[in-house]
């Protein structure tokens, strides 16, 4: 009867476990649509630490997979990743709080619009794409966190989303938005899109094989120099740890 019994609620947890994760599928309130918790454990174990961040990367997907690439420039630089996959500014200003205000960092590095663009959330104009970018940057002044503004990537197109023409233009439209609110508010700007653009005005094939994700050797060659460079002048610190072009 026990071993029935012990089936039976096996069978249930196993069910209800499926059941959830069918009705999250189905149901999109079921969802953690901003993904707060992705980072929750980690960000728990930064705040009991005491240990106050240098700088946190918030972004999407080229973030996440800067990451995921090279972990140690992150760790060895006193660093944070925040990126995620697929995510918008809309999704960024909603855990914005979360995963960069709560941390307490020096700095804030802040590489978004490309999914926005893509309509990876549905259409929004780059004006709307640019108030929330200025909303997180109101934020973590308001926080006393310093700002750096980074350029979109170059991308010739984005093959999820191939029904959006002339991805390339409004990339470089947007990152002028970008620098001029930049330059506006004395915040620091990096622009990656220069260092990685081709004749196409994509990223150079060096760097990429689906015209959006860089390499790892892209981080090595163009975007670490690029970064510490800017973080180093904003927070007058002097982190050199770039992980080796030769990991790839």
């Amino acid at each position: 009867m026990k071993r029935i019994l012990t089936i039976c609620l096996v069978a249930l947890f196993t069910f209800g476990a499926y059941e959830s994760a069918y009705a999250q599928k189905k149901d999109p309130t079921m969802r953690d649509w901003a993904r707060f918790g992705r980072f929750e454990k980690a960000n728990a174990e930064v705040i009991a630490s005491g240990v106050r961040p240098d700088a946190v990367f918030m972004g999407n997907s080229i973030t996440q997979n800067w990451g995921s690439y090279h972990a140690d420039f992150f760790t060895k630089n006193n660093f944070l990743c925040r990126g995620i996959s697929g995510q918008t500014t809309s999704h960024m200003l909603v855990r914005f709080r979360r995963d960069v205000l709560e941390l307490n960092p020096r700095s804030v590095v802040i590489m978004a619009g490309i999914n926005d663009l893509a309509r990876n959330n549905g259409r929004i104009t780059k004006e709307n794409i640019l108030g929330n970018i200025k909303s997180m940057c109101e934020l973590a002044k308001l926080y006393k966190i310093k700002v750096i503004l980074c350029s979109i990537t170059p991308a010739y197109c984005f093959r999820w989303r191939m029904d959006v023409v002339n991805a390339h233009d409004e990339i470089i439209a947007l990152n002028k938005m970008i620098k001029e609110y930049a330059d506006q508010n004395k915040f620091t700007y990096v622009d990656y899109h220069s260092a990685l653009v081709d004749e196409r005005k994509g990223m150079n094939r060096k760097y990429h094989n689906d015209e959006v994700h860089p390499y790892p050797i892209c981080y090595s060659e163009v975007l670490e120099p690029m970064i510490l460079k800017a973080v180093n002048k904003v927070l007058r610190t002097k982190h050199s740890y770039i992980v080796p072009a030769t990991e790839k």
